[in-house]
């Protein structure tokens, strides 16, 4: 999944590093480390990432630039993109990452996306870490809305969305220009309410 709205050069709104690292059952959500830039690079420079990505890294040095960047971000704080690791807590091996662009204005919608190395997908990590990253949203920051941006083609993220309970709000023809080609654009969004309907719809069908 690819972030619509890219910002080159995030601003520095802290000088912590994510506060709060996010665990679930089988990941931790935690700040991007100097040591990842070559996993960073390997999975994000990967034609089955690039292809369906806003940003594509042109070497190690881009990818640790990146997180050099990022390490003066937070979640609790942010007032534009902050990306994060997603890790197995078991081994603390870089999976993948998720970004979020949170508005300083707490009543504008907040924006995600994610990728997942290829050798971990479709194992549900995605998903695994969305539903995280939601809780996060609607809970501790107590955002109203969140949205995404899709290629159609990737069919798999569009599935995962549906899953999570997101409508499909737009599908904008050609709308995004991106290496050398117009592309399709797939928006998905998702309310505070419309959330905790599906939580509840989802512990309902697990006691039934």
């Amino acid at each position: 999944m690819r972030m619509r709205s890219v910002q080159q050069h995030p601003p520095v709104v802290s000088a912590e590093r994510m506060e709060t690292a996010i665990r679930t059952p089988r990941l931790l959500l935690d700040a991007l480390k100097p040591a990842d830039a070559e996993t960073l690079f390997a999975y994000r420079a990967d034609p089955e990432v690039a292809r369906f990505q806003g940003w594509c890294p042109a070497d190690v040095e881009e990818a640790r630039a990146f997180i050099d960047a990022q390490s003066r971000l937070s979640f609790d704080h942010a007032n534009g993109w902050v990306q994060c690791a997603i890790r197995l807590h078991k081994y603390g091996e870089l999976i993948g990452d998720l970004g979020l662009n949170l508005p300083a204005d707490r009543e504008a919608t907040v924006e995600f996306g994610i990728s997942i190395a290829p050798a971990h997908q479709g194992h549900g990590y995605a998903c695994e870490a969305v539903k995280a990253c939601f809780e996060r949203v609607f809970g501790t920051l107590g955002r109203h809305r969140i949205h995404a941006s899709v290629d159609p083609r990737n069919l798999a993220s569009v599935a995962m969305l549906k899953s999570l309970g997101m409508r499909q709000e737009a599908h904008h023809r050609e709308s995004l220009w991106l290496r050398g080609e117009w592309l399709d654009d797939m928006i998905f969004a998702l309310l505070k309410r419309e959330w905790m309907l599906h939580q509840t719809s989802d512990s309902i069908a697990v006691k039934l």
